[in-house]
């Protein structure tokens, strides 16, 4: 088991975000903006959720670890600390699952589950 966690990842993609590496795929993709780091971020997604419909645990815990990171570069990009978004989770786990998605407001433009 390790103890690494997302805020100790969030602490390396803030380093690397502004890193003048040339080789730093982290400054790279922060360099490309919000969209294409979002467009990363919905490829890595969709990875994950076939990973976990068709394939092993080994490539679905992969293509996990790439959701996260992709994740936690768009936070940094958008200058939303995890911290927030773990307060967020924090909040919604005072009621029951059920209720907090009935509480929240509607997205059309949102495709319900």
């Amino acid at each position: 088991m390790t103890d690494f966690t997302l805020a100790d990842l969030e602490t390396i993609v803030a380093a690397r975000a502004t890193s003048e590496d040339s080789g730093s795929y982290t400054a790279s993709l922060v360099a490309k903006g919000i969209g294409h780091v979002a467009k990363k971020l919905g490829e890595e997604a969709t990875e994950t959720v076939i990973a976990a419909v068709s394939q092993d645990d080994e490539r679905l815990t992969s293509e996990a670890a790439d959701l996260l990171y992709h994740l936690l570069v768009a936070l940094r990009v958008r200058h939303v600390p995890l911290s927030a978004v773990m307060a967020e989770l924090g909040r919604r786990t005072a009621q029951t699952g059920i209720a907090e998605k009935a509480g929240r407001p509607h997205d059309p433009g949102r495709v319900s589950d």
